[in-house]
């Protein structure tokens, strides 16, 4: 069984940075097509990014695109996303979850119906 495990978060000023990472164990890291997912207090859990297995795709949502980057090193069974110019509206929980794709690996899923396996969370905070 696949066990994810976020880190990075933490309380920052609005227009700062934070890299959160997701380590993945148990599990062929280089067949998962990875995604990040935020929800903040009060509302749904929300894509924010995903990148394919291969790590040649990847995919934002709107209201990050231009500021976050992701990206995975294969061999670290880690998968990062770079946040810059964060905003007090970024304030929520960030996860990492898994899918398996083995069939297509240039393949970015943005729907949370098709992870099987969740991290906890790392807590971003953004002050203004």
């Amino acid at each position: 069984q696949v066990h994810l495990q976020e880190s990075g978060g933490g309380l920052v000023q609005a227009g700062g940075s934070l890299r959160l990472s997701c380590e993945a164990s148990g599990g062929p890291f280089s067949l998962y097509a990875m995604g990040w997912f935020r929800q903040a207090p009060g509302k749904d859990r929300e894509f924010v990014a995903g990148i394919s297995r291969n790590g040649l795709t990847t995919n934002f949502a709107n209201f990050v695109k231009g500021r976050f980057t992701i990206s995975r090193d294969n061999a670290k069974s880690t998968v990062y996303l770079q946040m810059y110019s964060l905003r007090p509206e970024d304030t929520a929980d960030y996860l990492c979850a898994v899918v398996v794709s083995v069939f297509d690996s240039s393949r970015v899923y943005e729907d949370e119906g098709v992870y099987r396996v969740w991290g906890q969370g790392t807590q971003v905070l953004v002050s203004s």
